[in-house]
């Protein structure tokens, strides 16, 4: 017994040792497990930041040309989101200047808007959004929102204080309202969606380097006929966990770099500390690690595995939470996205990374992973019994190809 279990631990050695030999002598799998992480977080987080829109263009159709039409376009134009580009004389010369992008909306002041305002009535306003970036839209929302929220107060105390009270008398709306932007305290964009992709950029990365690991291994043993003279001649167990640690080994610094110092070299939320992280994303990379292995059952070449990244990876995105709440989602696809890894990784990533949660609060979606790292665990094994997935010669030379 004692003797099996030495040859066992001598199997996992060596398939350790030359799975990293593979990973450092194919160029190919070095830029998925290395340059990907290091340069795709910066290159994303960039493109977000700065966070915020501000002084987006917009035109102003200005029909009633009064005092009070003219000191609200004066007023958007001092939002901090909002910047008045240009009168037009009519919706059509604005249209035209939306569709040259000179403008991303379009603020039209009905005629009687003074008199509405002098009446006491409802005064309304129109804004035509360009779409296109919803970071414009919302921009655009949250500064009128707030600009419609003032006007109204101010008109408020006047009528009120035009019946004899003391303007000092008068605190405006009964309730004052606040928002707290838990986990984004900035309201950008980056804030809110980078910790996720940081997470499916490692989980993403990781399959695509296994499935080109087993593309070449296919592509030796159809030179080989049926070895791959490359593998390690070892049970399937000691394969497959063997392999597991040589990529967890490598995503260990990875995750670091990623999960802590790209928010902080940008100032995007990290609020859990490194041994949270770590002891949360291992499961996620063991877990990825499997399902990788089980992906690589479909990949003969190693360019197919260029496929698996364009079929999966706009589908873990959406099916991970990150643009539609799981909650919303039908029950169909919350059980397909309960299967994958980056879905539970980014879950309780965010909520440690950004809303301060404890690990311990956090367990579930640790024990998913660990969980679906058996579960695919379980199925690699019987792939690799069945069809030989990894199967090496007896005799090999670490310099046969």
């Amino acid at each position: 017994m004692s003797h099996t279990r030495d040859n066992w631990l001598t199997s996992l050695f060596r398939v350790w040792r030359r799975e990293f030999y593979l990973v450092f002598h194919d160029l190919g799998v070095m830029l998925f497990f290395f340059a990907l992480p290091l340069f795709y977080p910066i290159v994303y987080t960039l493109i977000y930041n700065p966070e915020l829109i501000r002084d987006m263009p917009i035109a102003v159709v200005d029909h009633s040309r009064t005092a009070p039409s003219r000191e609200l376009a004066r007023m958007v134009d001092a939002t901090d989101g909002l910047k008045v580009y240009q009168y037009a004389p009519d919706m059509e010369a604005a249209r035209r200047m939306m569709n040259r992008k000179e403008v991303y909306g379009i603020l039209e002041i009905p005629a009687g808007y003074a008199r509405q305002l002098g009446r006491g009535e409802q005064a309304n306003v129109t804004y035509y959004a360009d779409v296109s970036l919803l970071l414009r839209y919302r921009q655009a929302l949250f500064n009128l929102t707030d600009l419609q929220m003032a006007i109204a107060t101010r008109h408020q105390q006047e009528k009120i204080a035009s019946g004899g009270l003391l303007l000092q008398d008068i605190g405006g709306s009964p309730i004052d309202s606040q928002s707290v932007m838990m986990g984004d305290p900035t309201q950008g964009f980056a804030s809110f969606i980078m910790p996720g992709v940081l997470v499916l950029i490692l989980h993403q990365s990781l399959i695509l380097g296994v499935a080109m690991l087993a593309g070449g291994s296919a592509e030796r043993r159809r030179r080989n006929g049926g070895l791959d003279p490359m593998s390690v001649d070892a049970p399937a167990s000691a394969t497959l966990i063997g392999k597991t640690l040589c990529y967890t080994t490598i995503y260990i610094p990875m995750a670091l770099y990623a999960l802590h110092f790209v928010p902080w070299m940008f100032t995007l939320p990290h609020l859990d500390s490194m041994l949270d992280s770590l002891v949360y994303i291992l499961p996620m990379t063991v877990a990825a690690s499997m399902l990788g292995f089980c992906v690589a059952s479909f990949v003969t070449e190693r360019e197919a595995s260029l496929m698996v990244v364009v079929f999966t990876s706009v589908v873990f995105l959406f099916l991970s939470g990150l643009t539609w709440p799981r909650y919303a989602m039908g029950s169909f696809w919350q059980l397909v996205g309960g299967f994958i890894p980056a879905t539970w990784g980014i879950e309780g990533f965010i909520r440690l990374n950004s809303n301060g949660a404890t690990f311990a609060q956090q367990s579930h979606p640790a024990m998913m992973l660990w969980g679906l790292a058996a579960l695919y665990f379980a199925l690699a094994w019987i792939l690799t019994r069945r069809f030989g997935l990894f199967a090496g010669a007896r005799r090999t030379s670490p310099r046969t190809v």
